[in-house]
Formats: C-alpha cells, sequence, structure tokens
C-alpha cells in the first residue's frame, strides 16, 4: 500500500502530542522551565493560515512509494498508484498517529497494514518544507483470523496506533485490530557482519578442514534496510471488539478497553492481563451502555478516564480498588428536555475522549459537538463546540445510511488552546478555546496544489447561497475526515481522508 500525503502548511502557532512524559519530564513541547512552549492561537482559526505542502497517494498495495523531487514539490511515480474511485475497502486509514519527536508518522488501515513516513531531514531547516515526509517502513501488522469456537471472522483492520517514547536507537510501538495487541519493534540496519570462519559468503557452513587461516569478522556498510519485527504479542484477553489502547505515563503498562471491559497490561507479561473495569450485567438483556473510548492521564499512572454511548465519562482510581468499578468522578451534561428526539441517544455517544496535555480537562467528541471538561466540575461542560450543527435537520437520513453511526476522532493543540477534529465532505474543524475564532478547512484532491493557501469553507443552511458557500444538501458523506494528529512540537497535522493522507503547516511569509 502506498500513501498519498498532501502536506499543507498550517498557518497556526500549535501542536499536539498524544502522550505527556509524567512526573515533571520534560516533553518535546516543553521549555526549557517545563512550561508548554508558548504558541499563539491568533493564527489557527484564522483565513489564509494553511497552505498545501504536498500530497501522498495510498496506493492498493503495500510497495514503495517511487517519487522525483521537482523543484516546488514531490512527483508520484503513478504506476504505483490508482485512482481514488479505485480504493478497495482495505487501503481506507484507520488510523495515524505522530510519534513523540513528530519525526515518524504511522499510519494504519483496514487491510492490516501499517506504513510509517519518515520527516525531510533536509526540509527541517527550510520552513516552506518543513512538513514533507516520506515512506520509511510499511509492513503487515494484522492478518485476518476466523474465530471457530464462536464462528466469526476477526478483521485485520487497524483500530489504533500508540508509539512508546524513544529509548535508544530503535523505535517502538503498539497497533490492534479487534482482539490482538502487538508491540513492533523497528529499526535500522546500515552494517553487515563479513568474514566469518566457518561460513561463506553465503552462509553455508564451510569445512573445518578447508579452514588455514583465522579472520576477524568485519562490518561493512551496506544499503540502509528498515526492520519491523513483532516483539510482543497480547491476545486472547478479549471478548468484544477492542476500541482504545492507551500507554501509561509509567511507561510499563498499558491499557487496552473493548465495549464491556478495560485490561491492564504489562509490557514484559503476553499471557496475563488485569481486569480493572468490568460493565457487563449478569443477564445482557439489561445492558444500556457499552465503554467508548479510554485514556490514561498524562502524569498520574493511577488516574484513566473512560467515555460511554450513554455521553457520560467516568474518571477512575486504582489507588482505590483493584477493580475500577466505581468511578472517582463521574461526568454527565444534564438533557435539555426540548431538545429530546428519537436519535438523543445515539448523537450522544461519545467516540473520542482525550486528556489535556496538562492533565486539567477532558475533551470528549460526540456526533455534533465537542466539549470540553474541568476535572474539578463534573455536572456540565465548561465549552462546548457545534461542529455541524447544520446536519440536526438531516439525522432521519443520515440514520438511514448509517452515517450517524460515524466515530470521529478529536485532538489539542500543544498548549492546549486549540481543538481540532473532522466532518463530512472532508471538512475539518479547528476552534481557538481563548478567541472563540473557528474555521472549517477542506483536504481534497481537488485544491491540493503544492503552497495553495486553503480557503475557509462554510455551510449554507437555508435561503440564499454566496458564492463562496456550500449548501448543506450537497455535502457528500461518504467523505469523512474520522482520524486527526498532531505534531508534538511544531505547528504540523496529519488528515486521514478515505485512502489520503494529507498533512499541512503553517504558513510562513
Amino acid at each position: 500500500m502506498l500513501l498519498s500525503l498532501p502536506a499543507l502548511h498550517l498557518q497556526t502557532s500549535e501542536y499536539h502530542p498524544l502522550f505527556q512524559l509524567p512526573h515533571g519530564r520534560l516533553g518535546p513541547w516543553c521549555s526549557p522551565t517545563g512550561s508548554p512552549a508558548p504558541l499563539s492561537c491568533e493564527t489557527g482559526c484564522r483565513e489564509g493560515s494553511w497552505i498545501l505542502v504536498c500530497r501522498l497517494l495510498v496506493p492498493t498495495q503495500v510497495s514503495l512509494l517511487s517519487m522525483e523531487e521537482d523543484i516546488d514539490t514531490r512527483k508520484i511515480n503513478n504506476s504505483f498508484l490508482r485512482d481514488h474511485s479505485y480504493a478497495t475497502e482495505a487501503d481506507i486509514i484507520s488510523t495515524v498517529e505522530f510519534n513523540h519527536t513528530g519525526e515518524l508518522l504511522a499510519t494504519g488501515d483496514k487491510g492490516g497494514r501499517v506504513v510509517i513516513f519518515q520527516r525531510e531531514q533536509e526540509s527541517k531547516n527550510q520552513v516552506h518544507r518543513r512538513g514533507e515526509y516520506n515512506v520509511y517502513s510499511t509492513f503487515q501488522s494484522h492478518e485476518p483470523e476466523f474465530d471457530y469456537l464462536k464462528s466469526l471472522e476477526i478483521e485485520e483492520k487497524i483500530n489504533k496506533i500508540r508509539w512508546l517514547p524513544q529509548q535508544n536507537a530503535a523505535y517502538f510501538l503498539l497497533s490492534t485490530n479487534d482482539k490482538t495487541v502487538k508491540l513492533w519493534k523497528v529499526s535500522e540496519r546500515d552494517k553487515r557482519p563479513e568474514g566469518y570462519n566457518l561460513k561463506d559468503e553465503e552462509g553455508r557452513l564451510r569445512d573445518p578442514a578447508t579452514i588455514t587461516t583465522l579472520r576477524v569478522p568485519v562490518l561493512r556498510p551496506m544499503d540502509l534496510m528498515v526492520e519491523a519485527t513483532p516483539r510482543r504479542v497480547f491476545a486472547n484477553a478479549h471478548t468484544y471488539h477492542i476500541n482504545s489502547i492507551s500507554v501509561n505515563s509509567d511507561y510499563e503498562t498499558y491499557m487496552s478497553a473493548d465495549d464491556l471491559r478495560i485490561n491492564l497490561w504489562n509490557f514484559e507479561i503476553t499471557n496475563q492481563s488485569f481486569n480493572i473495569v468490568d460493565i457487563k450485567p449478569a443477564n445482557m438483556e439489561e445492558l444500556t451502555e457499552v465503554i467508548t473510548a479510554a485514556e490514561f492521564h498524562p502524569h498520574h499512572c493511577n488516574t484513566f478516564v473512560y467515555s460511554s454511548s450513554k455521553g457520560t465519562i467516568r474518571l477512575c482510581d486504582m489507588r482505590a480498588s483493584a477493580l475500577c468499578d466505581r468511578h472517582t468522578k463521574f461526568f454527565e451534561e444534564p438533557e435539555d428536555p426540548s431538545n429530546r428526539s428519537f436519535f438523543s441517544e445515539i448523537i450522544s455517544s461519545i467516540s473520542d475522549v482525550k486528556f489535556s496535555h496538562s492533565g486539567r480537562y477532558i475533551m470528549t467528541r460526540d456526533y455534533l459537538t465537542v466539549k470540553v471538561w474541568d476535572l474539578n466540575m463534573e455536572n456540565r461542560p465548561i465549552e462546548t463546540y457545534q461542529v455541524h450543527d447544520y446536519l440536526r435537520s438531516k439525522l432521519c437520513s443520515l440514520y438511514e445510511n448509517d452515517c450517524i453511526f460515524d466515530k470521529f476522532e478529536c485532538v489539542w493543540n500543544g498548549s492546549d488552546s486549540v481543538i481540532m477534529t473532522g466532518s463530512y465532505n472532508n471538512f475539518f474543524r479547528m476552534f481557538d478555546r481563548n478567541t472563540k475564532r473557528d474555521v472549517t478547512l477542506e483536504a481534497s484532491r481537488e485544491n491540493s496544489k503544492p503552497r495553495a493557501i486553503l480557503k475557509p469553507r462554510k455551510v449554507c443552511v437555508g435561503g440564499k447561497r454566496r458564492k463562496d458557500e456550500i449548501s448543506v444538501d450537497s455535502l457528500d458523506f461518504s467523505k469523512k475526515i474520522l482520524h486527526t494528529a498532531w505534531h508534538p512540537s511544531e505547528n504540523i497535522i496529519a488528515v486521514a481522508a478515505t485512502n489520503n493522507l494529507y498533512i499541512f503547516q503553517d504558513k510562513v511569509n
């Protein structure tokens, strides 16, 4: 599979790491004083602040990306690519994740493949090109399986990818499908040993009688080779589909969550996990909600949060009990009776939950809104942002075509001042928490010329439509931005649109 990645310039001074170092250790987004690096949120939601740098296409098979460097952008060898309309289900990107330094960007797809992009080293010092990435490694993470006991097929689709902090020259990441979590080691090799005494150059054993001299083996340079090897396989612990994995701030444990249970794992132990949450009722007919997402606190290794299909969030402390069926805090917004409808329960289901980097706030995404909660206030969110409220009148048709069940993700920038999430028609939204500005941008092949400034898009709900507006009836619900990621220390974001991966960076004058 080959990824097509347009890198766009993002004219916002902000960044977003997905995991934060614990116990006062400085992350790459921190200044030497330990506080988040200063970011300007003024440009994040301002017109003309995002530019296209390049675009990478996702091929239908795992193959090498052939690119020729042009004066201003890259050209992709079209022999490796198919048109967007011929993209198969297996090529659809299902997760996107930067590593802790932002040098690597990993994507997973429905075909069970992981593609890792590496940042162009030459572009780091060129402000107009610093968002350019090239294919670094591709490997098959998961294969389709069959559960003979339950007569169920297990899809190879990659649900989540999470990076571990780099400790040496190798990189480590977790990837999961519906049932199995794997720990992968990604390493480079640019030297090979030569001059063995008991083996010839092809690796075959030599006759000891023919050995007349003693040679000292040496290392010879070779073409750089990137290897991905599975180091751990964590299986047979989930009855239901895994929807979340989260690395703990102690970096010794991680948790995996499915619809009804959350398990705690040690990276060194693959045959045993600890069940820390179990909401399965004795009688399944009494089931009223399921777990939709879970994440560890960025600083406190004993604290985690999980969301439910009822729109509630529970904060748990593992110091209180080994089995955290009793939450420490319970976050829920009272429902407005005037807005009650047949679809109320469906659209209130939380699809993603994220701690802020400071650990003070929780961000949740439901179908129509993004909400920010203060850990010290459980009865209502402190901020609510309407992502696409113009779809409220379309809920009936969205229910009929199953779009109402789409699970959108959300991300913070590095200073927790800007929020980003996706929408339909390949739109994605950004909300500035300080200025209360918001902007709608589009990731599309039509306006993906290199260095092109992204123009804000507006949706017309009713009345006369302006030239630069799009009617709500013209929205393409098959094109959706479900997965996004933010670079941990720079103004670079990654946006997945079907089988295309777009990278944007801030505009530099």
